[in-house]
Protein backbone atom coordinates (compact mmCIF):
# COMPACT_ATOMS: atom_id res chain seq x y z
CA UNK A 1 0.00 0.00 0.00
CA UNK A 2 1.52 3.40 -0.99
CA UNK A 3 1.77 6.59 1.26
CA UNK A 4 0.65 9.68 0.73
CA UNK A 5 3.04 12.34 2.13
CA UNK A 6 1.65 15.85 1.85
CA UNK A 7 4.92 18.86 3.13
CA UNK A 8 3.18 21.83 4.95
CA UNK A 9 4.87 24.78 7.30
CA UNK A 10 4.35 25.06 10.89
CA UNK A 11 2.75 28.30 9.67
CA UNK A 12 0.47 26.44 8.05
CA UNK A 13 -0.98 24.86 10.98
CA UNK A 14 -0.82 28.54 13.08
CA UNK A 15 -2.94 30.72 10.91
CA UNK A 16 -5.74 27.67 10.72
CA UNK A 17 -8.50 28.79 12.75
CA UNK A 18 -10.03 25.42 13.33
CA UNK A 19 -6.70 23.82 14.83
CA UNK A 20 -7.67 21.18 12.37
CA UNK A 21 -4.65 18.93 11.99
CA UNK A 22 -5.72 15.47 10.77
CA UNK A 23 -4.18 14.80 7.23
CA UNK A 24 -7.98 14.00 5.52
CA UNK A 25 -8.37 17.60 6.34
CA UNK A 26 -5.61 19.56 5.35
CA UNK A 27 -5.54 17.23 2.34
CA UNK A 28 -8.64 18.58 0.86
CA UNK A 29 -6.70 21.97 0.32
CA UNK A 30 -5.08 22.14 -2.84
CA UNK A 31 -1.02 23.15 -2.61
CA UNK A 32 -1.51 24.86 -6.06
CA UNK A 33 -2.82 28.17 -6.48
CA UNK A 34 -5.44 27.13 -8.64
CA UNK A 35 -8.52 30.34 -8.26
CA UNK A 36 -11.67 29.18 -6.10
CA UNK A 37 -14.33 30.45 -5.48
CA UNK A 38 -15.24 31.04 -1.15
CA UNK A 39 -18.70 30.18 0.10
CA UNK A 40 -19.95 33.35 0.37
CA UNK A 41 -19.53 33.65 -3.93
CA UNK A 42 -21.86 30.94 -3.35
CA UNK A 43 -24.58 30.76 -1.45
CA UNK A 44 -25.54 32.00 2.16
CA UNK A 45 -26.15 30.20 5.72
CA UNK A 46 -29.63 30.75 6.36
CA UNK A 47 -30.20 31.61 9.86
CA UNK A 48 -32.35 29.64 12.47
CA UNK A 49 -36.03 30.73 12.09
CA UNK A 50 -38.68 30.01 14.92
CA UNK A 51 -41.86 28.43 13.61
CA UNK A 52 -45.10 29.01 15.23
CA UNK A 53 -46.28 25.48 15.68
CA UNK A 54 -49.94 26.72 17.01
CA UNK A 55 -50.98 27.51 13.39
CA UNK A 56 -49.42 23.57 12.29
CA UNK A 57 -52.46 21.18 11.95
CA UNK A 58 -51.68 18.40 9.49
CA UNK A 59 -48.09 18.70 8.50
CA UNK A 60 -45.41 16.67 7.17
CA UNK A 61 -41.59 16.46 9.11
CA UNK A 62 -38.63 14.91 8.27
CA UNK A 63 -35.52 14.02 10.12
CA UNK A 64 -32.00 12.54 8.54
CA UNK A 65 -33.40 9.16 8.78
CA UNK A 66 -36.41 10.52 6.73
CA UNK A 67 -34.03 11.11 3.56
CA UNK A 68 -32.71 8.20 1.69
CA UNK A 69 -29.07 8.10 0.00
CA UNK A 70 -30.45 9.78 -3.43
CA UNK A 71 -31.61 12.50 -1.14
CA UNK A 72 -34.99 11.72 -1.74
CA UNK A 73 -37.28 12.98 1.26
CA UNK A 74 -40.27 10.37 2.87
CA UNK A 75 -41.27 12.92 5.56
CA UNK A 76 -44.05 11.49 8.22
CA UNK A 77 -47.65 12.54 8.59
CA UNK A 78 -48.65 14.71 11.88
CA UNK A 79 -51.02 16.33 13.70
CA UNK A 80 -51.04 18.11 16.81
CA UNK A 81 -54.81 17.15 17.34
CA UNK A 82 -53.18 13.08 16.62
CA UNK A 83 -50.83 12.95 19.18
CA UNK A 84 -49.51 8.92 19.76
CA UNK A 85 -47.81 7.39 21.49
CA UNK A 86 -45.63 6.74 18.77
CA UNK A 87 -44.50 9.93 17.71
CA UNK A 88 -44.72 11.89 20.99
CA UNK A 89 -41.00 12.08 20.94
CA UNK A 90 -41.22 14.12 17.51
CA UNK A 91 -43.90 16.33 19.17
CA UNK A 92 -41.76 17.21 21.71
CA UNK A 93 -38.64 17.66 19.30
CA UNK A 94 -40.76 20.19 17.41
CA UNK A 95 -42.38 22.06 20.55
CA UNK A 96 -38.35 22.74 21.76
CA UNK A 97 -37.85 24.50 18.53
CA UNK A 98 -36.56 21.64 16.53
CA UNK A 99 -37.93 22.58 13.32
CA UNK A 100 -37.51 24.56 10.11
CA UNK A 101 -38.97 25.61 6.42
CA UNK A 102 -36.94 25.72 4.19
CA UNK A 103 -37.81 27.22 0.87
CA UNK A 104 -37.75 26.05 -2.77
CA UNK A 105 -34.22 26.30 -3.88
CA UNK A 106 -32.53 25.72 -0.80
CA UNK A 107 -30.30 23.12 0.09
CA UNK A 108 -30.05 21.20 3.43
CA UNK A 109 -26.90 19.37 4.26
CA UNK A 110 -26.39 16.37 6.72
CA UNK A 111 -25.06 17.69 10.36
CA UNK A 112 -24.53 13.70 11.35
CA UNK A 113 -22.43 11.28 8.86
CA UNK A 114 -22.10 13.52 5.90
CA UNK A 115 -20.37 10.55 4.20
CA UNK A 116 -23.91 8.79 3.86
CA UNK A 117 -24.68 12.39 1.08
CA UNK A 118 -28.56 12.56 2.99
CA UNK A 119 -28.68 16.37 1.26
CA UNK A 120 -31.81 17.67 -0.24
CA UNK A 121 -32.58 20.01 -2.55
CA UNK A 122 -36.13 21.46 -1.34
CA UNK A 123 -38.44 21.33 -4.63
CA UNK A 124 -41.31 22.19 -2.92
CA UNK A 125 -42.23 23.89 0.88
CA UNK A 126 -44.54 21.23 1.69
CA UNK A 127 -42.41 19.77 4.64
CA UNK A 128 -41.02 20.71 7.49
CA UNK A 129 -37.43 19.71 8.57
CA UNK A 130 -35.21 19.04 12.07
CA UNK A 131 -32.59 21.51 12.44
CA UNK A 132 -29.58 18.68 12.21
CA UNK A 133 -29.34 20.05 8.64
CA UNK A 134 -27.05 22.83 7.52
CA UNK A 135 -29.62 25.18 5.86
CA UNK A 136 -27.92 27.07 3.07
CA UNK A 137 -29.28 29.44 0.01
CA UNK A 138 -27.36 28.93 -3.17
CA UNK A 139 -26.19 32.34 -5.16
CA UNK A 140 -26.10 30.40 -8.33
CA UNK A 141 -28.84 27.63 -10.07
CA UNK A 142 -29.69 25.28 -6.73
CA UNK A 143 -29.92 22.39 -9.05
CA UNK A 144 -26.78 22.35 -10.39
CA UNK A 145 -25.43 23.30 -6.90
CA UNK A 146 -26.79 20.42 -5.42
CA UNK A 147 -26.04 17.97 -7.94
CA UNK A 148 -22.13 19.37 -7.36
CA UNK A 149 -22.55 18.91 -3.59
CA UNK A 150 -23.54 14.96 -4.00
CA UNK A 151 -20.74 14.53 -6.46
CA UNK A 152 -17.47 16.71 -7.40
CA UNK A 153 -18.06 18.55 -3.66
CA UNK A 154 -19.34 15.71 -1.62
CA UNK A 155 -15.48 14.59 -0.72
CA UNK A 156 -14.35 18.29 0.38
CA UNK A 157 -17.48 17.83 2.68
CA UNK A 158 -16.19 14.43 3.95
CA UNK A 159 -12.68 15.90 4.15
CA UNK A 160 -13.82 18.61 6.48
CA UNK A 161 -16.14 16.89 8.48
CA UNK A 162 -15.06 16.43 12.43
CA UNK A 163 -14.62 12.75 13.65
CA UNK A 164 -15.27 12.88 17.24
CA UNK A 165 -15.73 9.66 19.65
CA UNK A 166 -18.84 8.50 17.23
CA UNK A 167 -19.77 9.25 13.78
CA UNK A 168 -18.60 12.01 11.33
CA UNK A 169 -20.22 15.50 12.26
CA UNK A 170 -20.03 18.34 10.21
CA UNK A 171 -20.70 22.52 11.12
CA UNK A 172 -21.38 25.58 9.80
CA UNK A 173 -17.73 26.47 10.10
CA UNK A 174 -16.30 23.77 8.54
CA UNK A 175 -18.37 24.41 4.92
CA UNK A 176 -16.69 27.89 5.35
CA UNK A 177 -13.64 26.62 4.88
CA UNK A 178 -14.24 24.43 1.71
CA UNK A 179 -12.20 25.75 -1.37
CA UNK A 180 -14.75 25.60 -4.73
CA UNK A 181 -12.59 25.73 -7.86
CA UNK A 182 -13.11 28.20 -10.61
CA UNK A 183 -13.11 25.87 -13.31
CA UNK A 184 -15.66 23.21 -11.70
CA UNK A 185 -18.29 26.06 -10.59
CA UNK A 186 -17.54 27.75 -14.01
CA UNK A 187 -18.34 24.75 -16.23
CA UNK A 188 -21.55 24.74 -14.39
CA UNK A 189 -23.02 27.95 -14.55
CA UNK A 190 -21.35 28.69 -18.58
CA UNK A 191 -23.80 25.60 -19.32
CA UNK A 192 -26.71 25.80 -17.34
CA UNK A 193 -29.35 26.08 -20.04
CA UNK A 194 -28.39 22.88 -21.80
CA UNK A 195 -27.64 21.22 -18.62
CA UNK A 196 -31.28 21.56 -17.11
CA UNK A 197 -32.33 20.87 -20.88
CA UNK A 198 -31.06 17.14 -20.72
CA UNK A 199 -32.01 16.72 -16.87
CA UNK A 200 -35.62 18.06 -16.82
CA UNK A 201 -36.55 14.58 -18.99
CA UNK A 202 -34.33 12.19 -16.53
CA UNK A 203 -36.19 14.42 -13.85
CA UNK A 204 -39.31 13.77 -15.29
CA UNK A 205 -39.25 9.66 -15.38
CA UNK A 206 -37.66 9.51 -11.63
CA UNK A 207 -41.05 11.37 -10.97
CA UNK A 208 -43.04 8.77 -12.96
CA UNK A 209 -41.45 6.08 -11.67
CA UNK A 210 -42.09 7.03 -7.82
CA UNK A 211 -45.57 7.47 -8.27
CA UNK A 212 -45.51 3.49 -8.57
CA UNK A 213 -43.20 2.82 -5.41
CA UNK A 214 -44.96 1.48 -2.40
CA UNK A 215 -44.73 1.56 1.09
CA UNK A 216 -43.14 -2.03 2.15
CA UNK A 217 -45.14 -1.78 5.14
CA UNK A 218 -47.97 -1.48 3.47
CA UNK A 219 -47.55 -4.42 0.97
CA UNK A 220 -47.05 -6.37 4.02
CA UNK A 221 -49.96 -5.34 5.67
CA UNK A 222 -52.07 -5.61 2.50
CA UNK A 223 -50.93 -9.15 2.01
CA UNK A 224 -51.59 -10.38 5.46
CA UNK A 225 -54.85 -8.36 5.35
CA UNK A 226 -56.10 -10.25 2.25
CA UNK A 227 -55.18 -13.91 3.73
CA UNK A 228 -56.99 -12.58 7.05
CA UNK A 229 -59.66 -10.95 5.93
CA UNK A 230 -59.22 -8.54 8.14
CA UNK A 231 -60.62 -4.22 7.33
CA UNK A 232 -58.22 -1.69 8.05
CA UNK A 233 -60.40 1.38 7.07
CA UNK A 234 -62.41 0.09 10.07
CA UNK A 235 -59.63 0.02 12.41
CA UNK A 236 -58.01 3.33 11.24
CA UNK A 237 -61.37 4.39 12.08
CA UNK A 238 -61.33 2.92 15.14
CA UNK A 239 -57.83 4.17 16.22
CA UNK A 240 -59.18 7.47 15.74
CA UNK A 241 -61.67 7.36 18.21
CA UNK A 242 -59.98 9.08 21.86
CA UNK A 243 -62.94 8.21 24.28
CA UNK A 244 -64.39 5.50 25.20
CA UNK A 245 -65.37 3.85 28.22
CA UNK A 246 -64.35 0.56 30.57
CA UNK A 247 -65.60 -1.40 33.17
CA UNK A 248 -63.57 -1.70 36.95
CA UNK A 249 -63.98 -5.33 36.20
CA UNK A 250 -61.30 -5.16 33.01
CA UNK A 251 -58.92 -2.91 35.15
CA UNK A 252 -59.18 -5.52 38.44
CA UNK A 253 -58.77 -8.65 36.54
CA UNK A 254 -55.48 -7.23 34.87
CA UNK A 255 -52.81 -9.28 36.30
CA UNK A 256 -50.22 -6.59 35.82
CA UNK A 257 -52.49 -3.53 37.02
CA UNK A 258 -52.11 -2.09 33.90
CA UNK A 259 -54.32 1.19 33.98
CA UNK A 260 -52.71 3.11 30.91
CA UNK A 261 -54.94 4.27 28.25
CA UNK A 262 -52.25 2.30 25.83
CA UNK A 263 -53.12 -0.79 27.01
CA UNK A 264 -57.00 -0.65 27.58
CA UNK A 265 -57.58 1.04 24.06
CA UNK A 266 -60.24 -0.11 21.92
CA UNK A 267 -58.10 -0.56 18.88
CA UNK A 268 -55.63 -2.67 20.82
CA UNK A 269 -58.91 -4.61 21.91
CA UNK A 270 -60.10 -5.08 18.74
CA UNK A 271 -57.20 -6.12 16.99
CA UNK A 272 -56.41 -8.46 19.90
CA UNK A 273 -59.98 -9.42 19.32
CA UNK A 274 -59.87 -10.74 15.96
CA UNK A 275 -56.67 -12.07 15.68
CA UNK A 276 -57.62 -14.24 18.96
CA UNK A 277 -60.81 -15.00 16.39
CA UNK A 278 -58.50 -16.51 13.75
CA UNK A 279 -55.79 -18.20 15.70
CA UNK A 280 -55.37 -20.22 18.91
CA UNK A 281 -51.42 -20.36 18.45
CA UNK A 282 -48.63 -17.91 20.39
CA UNK A 283 -45.39 -17.50 19.41
CA UNK A 284 -44.45 -19.87 22.10
CA UNK A 285 -45.40 -22.63 20.18
CA UNK A 286 -43.45 -22.23 17.66
CA UNK A 287 -39.95 -21.20 19.68
CA UNK A 288 -37.29 -23.88 20.20
CA UNK A 289 -35.66 -22.28 22.79
CA UNK A 290 -36.81 -19.66 25.44
CA UNK A 291 -36.73 -16.00 24.11
CA UNK A 292 -33.71 -14.16 26.02
CA UNK A 293 -32.08 -10.90 26.39
CA UNK A 294 -28.85 -9.72 25.11
CA UNK A 295 -25.85 -8.56 27.47
CA UNK A 296 -24.92 -5.45 28.28
CA UNK A 297 -21.42 -4.14 27.66
CA UNK A 298 -18.96 -1.68 29.15
CA UNK A 299 -16.61 0.76 27.00
CA UNK A 300 -13.53 -1.13 28.09
CA UNK A 301 -14.74 -4.43 25.90
CA UNK A 302 -14.71 -3.06 23.05
CA UNK A 303 -12.35 -4.06 20.49
CA UNK A 304 -12.39 -2.94 17.06
CA UNK A 305 -10.08 -5.29 16.18
CA UNK A 306 -12.27 -7.88 17.58
CA UNK A 307 -13.84 -10.50 16.18
CA UNK A 308 -17.66 -10.56 17.19
CA UNK A 309 -20.16 -7.69 16.35
CA UNK A 310 -22.07 -6.45 19.45
CA UNK A 311 -25.69 -6.00 17.64
CA UNK A 312 -27.42 -3.28 19.26
CA UNK A 313 -31.01 -1.87 18.39
CA UNK A 314 -29.19 0.65 16.12
CA UNK A 315 -28.26 -2.16 14.19
CA UNK A 316 -31.41 -3.05 13.37
CA UNK A 317 -33.49 -0.08 13.31
CA UNK A 318 -33.81 -0.27 9.44
CA UNK A 319 -35.31 -3.64 9.35
CA UNK A 320 -32.15 -5.61 8.71
CA UNK A 321 -28.70 -6.13 10.56
CA UNK A 322 -26.67 -3.54 9.13
CA UNK A 323 -23.02 -3.71 9.91
CA UNK A 324 -21.97 -0.50 9.38
CA UNK A 325 -20.74 1.46 12.51
CA UNK A 326 -21.62 -2.26 14.29
CA UNK A 327 -18.87 -2.22 17.08
CA UNK A 328 -16.62 -4.51 17.79
CA UNK A 329 -16.00 -6.42 21.17
CA UNK A 330 -13.08 -8.17 22.87
CA UNK A 331 -12.06 -11.77 22.50
CA UNK A 332 -11.93 -12.00 26.43
CA UNK A 333 -15.81 -10.99 26.43
CA UNK A 334 -16.98 -12.87 23.46
CA UNK A 335 -15.57 -16.06 25.12
CA UNK A 336 -17.95 -15.29 28.70
CA UNK A 337 -20.58 -14.79 26.31
CA UNK A 338 -21.34 -17.63 24.29
CA UNK A 339 -24.63 -17.78 25.14
CA UNK A 340 -25.67 -14.46 23.51
CA UNK A 341 -24.06 -15.29 19.91
CA UNK A 342 -26.72 -15.42 17.34
CA UNK A 343 -26.67 -17.07 14.41
CA UNK A 344 -28.27 -17.72 10.90
CA UNK A 345 -31.98 -18.17 10.91
CA UNK A 346 -32.33 -15.97 14.56
CA UNK A 347 -34.72 -13.01 14.74
CA UNK A 348 -33.61 -9.90 16.62
CA UNK A 349 -36.25 -7.97 18.46
CA UNK A 350 -35.65 -4.77 19.45
CA UNK A 351 -37.05 -4.31 23.21
CA UNK A 352 -37.21 -0.34 24.30
CA UNK A 353 -36.92 3.15 23.10
CA UNK A 354 -39.28 4.97 21.09
CA UNK A 355 -38.70 4.42 17.23
CA UNK A 356 -36.92 1.35 17.80
CA UNK A 357 -39.23 -1.03 20.34
CA UNK A 358 -40.70 -3.52 18.05
CA UNK A 359 -38.01 -3.39 15.38
CA UNK A 360 -37.14 -7.18 14.14
CA UNK A 361 -34.27 -8.13 12.17
CA UNK A 362 -33.52 -11.72 10.73
CA UNK A 363 -29.29 -12.78 10.96
CA UNK A 364 -28.71 -13.81 7.44
CA UNK A 365 -25.11 -14.21 7.41
CA UNK A 366 -23.98 -18.00 7.46
CA UNK A 367 -20.48 -17.17 9.10
CA UNK A 368 -21.72 -14.11 11.59
CA UNK A 369 -19.85 -13.95 14.75
CA UNK A 370 -21.75 -11.48 16.66
CA UNK A 371 -23.09 -11.35 20.15
CA UNK A 372 -26.98 -9.35 20.99
CA UNK A 373 -27.25 -6.57 23.12
CA UNK A 374 -29.02 -6.22 26.58
CA UNK A 375 -31.92 -3.99 24.95
CA UNK A 376 -32.38 -6.79 21.99
CA UNK A 377 -34.40 -9.96 22.90
CA UNK A 378 -33.47 -13.02 20.30
CA UNK A 379 -35.82 -15.36 19.00
CA UNK A 380 -35.64 -18.91 17.58
CA UNK A 381 -38.55 -20.65 15.82
CA UNK A 382 -38.92 -24.15 14.62
CA UNK A 383 -41.98 -25.68 12.66
CA UNK A 384 -42.84 -21.78 11.50
CA UNK A 385 -41.96 -20.14 7.80
CA UNK A 386 -38.84 -18.07 8.98
CA UNK A 387 -39.82 -15.32 6.40
CA UNK A 388 -43.31 -15.42 7.26
CA UNK A 389 -42.67 -15.09 10.85
CA UNK A 390 -40.62 -12.15 10.08
CA UNK A 391 -43.02 -10.23 7.41
CA UNK A 392 -45.53 -11.04 10.14
CA UNK A 393 -44.00 -9.36 12.62
CA UNK A 394 -43.20 -6.16 10.57
CA UNK A 395 -46.80 -6.25 9.79
CA UNK A 396 -49.51 -3.95 12.00
CA UNK A 397 -50.97 -6.81 13.29
CA UNK A 398 -47.79 -7.57 15.44
CA UNK A 399 -46.34 -3.83 15.63
CA UNK A 400 -49.71 -2.67 17.20
CA UNK A 401 -49.62 -5.50 19.66
CA UNK A 402 -45.86 -4.18 20.92
CA UNK A 403 -47.64 -0.78 21.22
CA UNK A 404 -50.50 -1.31 23.43
CA UNK A 405 -48.34 -4.26 25.30
CA UNK A 406 -45.25 -1.79 26.02
CA UNK A 407 -44.47 -0.67 29.48
CA UNK A 408 -42.97 2.68 30.72
CA UNK A 409 -43.10 6.23 30.29
CA UNK A 410 -42.24 8.75 27.67
CA UNK A 411 -38.99 6.99 25.68
CA UNK A 412 -38.55 4.57 28.31
CA UNK A 413 -40.42 1.87 27.32
CA UNK A 414 -39.85 -1.65 27.30
CA UNK A 415 -41.70 -4.99 26.09
CA UNK A 416 -40.35 -8.47 27.40
CA UNK A 417 -39.88 -12.09 26.47
CA UNK A 418 -42.64 -13.17 28.64
CA UNK A 419 -44.66 -10.81 26.32
CA UNK A 420 -43.86 -12.02 23.13
CA UNK A 421 -44.23 -15.05 23.40
CA UNK A 422 -47.51 -15.04 24.56
CA UNK A 423 -48.08 -12.92 21.37
CA UNK A 424 -50.56 -14.69 18.69
CA UNK A 425 -49.44 -15.86 15.45
CA UNK A 426 -50.89 -17.07 12.13
CA UNK A 427 -52.24 -20.85 12.35
CA UNK A 428 -51.87 -21.45 8.89
CA UNK A 429 -50.19 -24.48 7.09
CA UNK A 430 -46.55 -24.74 5.79
CA UNK A 431 -48.32 -24.39 1.84
CA UNK A 432 -50.56 -20.98 3.74
CA UNK A 433 -46.88 -19.70 4.86
CA UNK A 434 -45.26 -20.15 1.76
CA UNK A 435 -47.55 -18.29 -0.13
CA UNK A 436 -48.08 -15.60 2.00
CA UNK A 437 -43.94 -15.10 1.75
CA UNK A 438 -43.97 -15.79 -2.03
CA UNK A 439 -47.08 -13.25 -2.59
CA UNK A 440 -44.54 -10.73 -0.42
CA UNK A 441 -41.46 -11.42 -2.12
CA UNK A 442 -42.63 -10.89 -5.41
CA UNK A 443 -44.13 -7.16 -4.43
CA UNK A 444 -40.67 -6.43 -3.03
CA UNK A 445 -38.83 -7.41 -6.17
CA UNK A 446 -40.80 -5.40 -8.69
CA UNK A 447 -39.77 -2.29 -5.93
CA UNK A 448 -36.52 -3.28 -5.88
CA UNK A 449 -36.44 -2.56 -9.77
CA UNK A 450 -38.18 0.10 -9.66
CA UNK A 451 -35.22 1.42 -7.33
CA UNK A 452 -32.93 0.48 -9.81
CA UNK A 453 -34.65 2.17 -12.66
CA UNK A 454 -34.76 5.48 -10.27
CA UNK A 455 -31.22 4.79 -9.69
CA UNK A 456 -29.74 4.22 -13.13
CA UNK A 457 -31.64 7.34 -13.67
CA UNK A 458 -30.33 9.50 -11.07
CA UNK A 459 -26.58 8.40 -12.24
CA UNK A 460 -27.49 9.16 -15.54
CA UNK A 461 -28.08 12.98 -13.99
CA UNK A 462 -24.97 13.03 -12.17
CA UNK A 463 -22.98 11.46 -15.41
CA UNK A 464 -23.85 14.36 -17.74
CA UNK A 465 -23.08 17.05 -14.55
CA UNK A 466 -19.59 15.40 -14.59
CA UNK A 467 -19.05 15.33 -18.42
CA UNK A 468 -20.29 18.75 -18.19
CA UNK A 469 -17.76 19.82 -15.43
CA UNK A 470 -15.04 17.71 -17.47
CA UNK A 471 -15.65 19.44 -21.09
CA UNK A 472 -15.49 22.87 -18.85
CA UNK A 473 -12.20 22.19 -17.47
CA UNK A 474 -10.71 21.16 -21.05
CA UNK A 475 -11.76 24.37 -22.74
CA UNK A 476 -10.85 27.07 -19.55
Amino acid sequence: MGVNIQKKKLSDFRSEESLRYDYKYISSFETNSEDFYSYRQLFNFVPYQSIDISILKQFKYAEIRNVNKLGEVEPVELSFDDRQKDNESLFKKIEKGDIIKPLSGDVLISKIRPYLNKNVLIENEETYFTKAFIHIRPKINSELFFLALRTKFISQINAVSRQGKGYPTLKEEDLKSIRFPKSIVDALINSQSELIEKISPLKQEIANLKATQKQILNIINQVFGEAFGFDWEEFETIKKEKVHTSSISKFANNIDCRMGVRFHNKAGAYIQSFLGSKTNKRIKDFISEPIVLGKSVSPSDYDEDGEYFYIGMSNIKSWAFDPEDCKKVSESYAASNLNKTVKKGDILLARSGEGTIGKVAIIEDEEINGIFADFTQRIRLTGFDLLCAYYYMRSDFFQYLVYTHKKGLGNNTNIFPSQIKEFPIPDWDDIKQAEIVAKIKMQLDEQKVIDRQIEEKQQAINKIIEEAIKQGQRNA
